[in-house]
C-alpha cells in the first residue's frame, strides 16, 4: 500500500510540475504577443512622427516665404 500512495504523489507531483509548466509557457506566449503588438504600434507612431515632421518644416519654409514676401513689399512701399 505505501507504493502505491508513493507512486501516487509522484503522479501528482509530475502533474503539478506539468501544469505549472503549462502556465509559464501561456505566460510567454502572452508576452511575446504584447511585445509584437507594442512593436506595431512603435512603428505606427514613428511613421506618425516623420509625417507631423514633414508637415512643420513645410510649414516652415511656407512661413518663411511668406516672410520674405512680406519684408520685400514692405520695403517696395516704403
Amino acid at each position: 500500500m505505501d507504493q502505491a500512495q508513493i507512486m501516487k504523489r509522484e503522479r501528482e507531483g509530475w502533474e503539478r510540475t506539468y501544469y505549472k509548466t503549462l502556465k509559464g509557457l501561456e505566460v510567454m506566449i502572452n508576452i511575446q504577443r504584447i511585445m509584437k503588438n507594442m512593436k506595431k504600434l512603435t512603428e505606427e507612431t514613428s511613421t506618425t512622427v516623420a509625417e507631423m515632421d514633414g508637415m512643420i518644416l513645410t510649414a516652415s519654409i511656407n512661413n518663411q516665404t511668406t516672410n520674405a514676401t512680406n519684408i520685400t513689399q514692405m520695403a517696395e512701399d516704403l
